[in-house]
């Protein structure tokens, strides 16, 4: 599971390499990426939307 939550990191940040990309597509399992996907993303809006509540204090 970490090694799917590393590629969607750097997915996300758009840094991966593209020998891992093919890799994640021939032997990954696309539920696992997409839920944590949406798990990341969640996070990301979360966090965003902290800090802009902090920052309008």
């Amino acid at each position: 599971m970490w090694s799917v939550v590393k590629s969607v990191l750097a997915a996300f940040f758009g840094v991966q390499r593209e020998e891992r990309r093919r890799e994640d597509f021939e032997k990954g399992r696309p539920g696992a990426f997409i839920l944590v996907g949406i798990v990341m993303a969640l996070l990301l809006v979360g966090v965003v939307a902290l800090v802009a509540i902090q920052a309008a204090r």
